[in-house]
């Protein structure tokens, strides 16, 4: 492995030059400072991350907390999305991401908060995971600076999907199309859910639609199988809905097998929205009307706040900072109004 000091020899200058030049400072001259960085490139020197992080107290690496209900991991279309985006941002700021152990079978039984810890990770960003979690609400209340995705914890920054305006948004665009019974397949218990139906009540309040209860149904998220029996008990009604709302694009494919068994077509004899926005939608016919999130902007927002809580961290404010989705306007809800 090649030193500072090997550099130093060949460069015919001190090791104290070679590690300003280096480090990039300033009571250098340019030309020096130039030679001894494309000198230390040739012979293959590499900033020992272990040396960096003695002197800086900074491991620059980041952990990483995403486990979902169903153990989907990284082929979780959304999250996977906004975790890209975090990484693409974090990486450009010099810092390297490691996903926290999930597993309740983890190498000395630690806890999130020790794995935190033992990895010496600056900061954690925190996505779709139990919030209830004692291990997780330890880690929230641990000293390490750290982000949350969709959920609001007290003295936490939290970066948040705006679910009120994305309900209302695309309850409407199906409203405006001239459907007036929609039902809705909520997800399971938690607050994105509870943001989502109460939006999803008081928009329906407010264009004057009757919601029969035997319209709302709950389904997990990204629960195919949950999503196919919630269907089959809709279009058993007497009176079944026009239009069926599910909890996520991913689940609604539970529901088009449901239809589709039935024999009715989309959106001729039933139609149909989802929710994220995950590119898959747009790929197959008809494609899916749904509320495009945006996970580019909640990644890149989490990146920012995280590594501002680490380097600026007395001027950097605790906030929620809410990011608003558009409606992607598929082929899957029929328009009624003509009819």
């Amino acid at each position: 492995m090649v030193s500072m000091r090997d550099i130093s020899v060949a460069c015919g200058v001190s090791v104290a030059t070679v590690s300003k030049a280096l480090n990039d400072q300033n009571d250098i001259g340019k030309d020096t400072k130039i030679r001894i960085r494309q000198i230390a490139k040739e012979m293959g020197y590499f900033p020992n991350c272990s040396a960096r992080a003695l002197k800086t107290n900074r491991s620059f690496n980041l952990g990483v907390l995403f486990v979902d209900d169903a153990r989907s991991g990284l082929t979780h279309d959304y999250f996977a999305n906004v975790l890209d985006s975090f990484k693409v941002y974090v990486e450009e700021r010099g810092y390297d991401i490691t996903f926290i152990n999930s597993s309740r079978v983890r190498a000395n039984h630690m806890s999130y908060t020790e794995h935190a810890r033992y990895r010496g990770f600056d900061g954690v960003v925190i996505a779709c995971v139990d919030f209830h979690d004692p291990e997780v609400v330890e880690l929230i209340q641990s000293k390490i600076p750290l982000v949350t995705i969709d959920h609001l914890f007290h003295n936490r920054v939290a970066i948040m999907s705006d679910n009120i305006k994305g309900m209302r948004d695309l309850l409407t665009h199906i409203y405006e199309k001239g459907h007036r019974e929609i039902a809705y397949i909520h997800g399971a218990d938690s607050a994105v859910t509870s943001q989502r139906l109460l939006s999803f009540y008081k928009t329906a309040e407010e264009l004057g639609l009757n919601v029969p209860d035997e319209y709302i149904l709950e389904a997990a998220y990204r629960d195919t199988d949950a999503t196919f029996k919630c269907t089959q008990r809709l279009l058993s009604l007497d009176k079944p809905p026009t239009c069926i709302l599910y909890p996520d694009d991913f689940s609604a494919f539970g529901g088009i097998n449901a239809i589709h068994k039935r024999s009715l077509r989309i959106p001729e004899d039933i139609s149909i929205a989802g929710y994220d926005g995950i590119p898959i939608g747009r790929h197959f016919e008809p494609k899916l009307t749904t509320l495009n999130q945006n996970t580019r902007h909640l990644g890149a927002y989490a990146a920012e706040k995280l590594i501002d809580l680490i380097e600026k961290p007395k001027t950097t404010l605790i906030e929620q900072i809410v990011v608003s989705g558009t409606v992607y306007e598929g082929n899957s809800v029929l328009e009624l109004n003509n009819r």
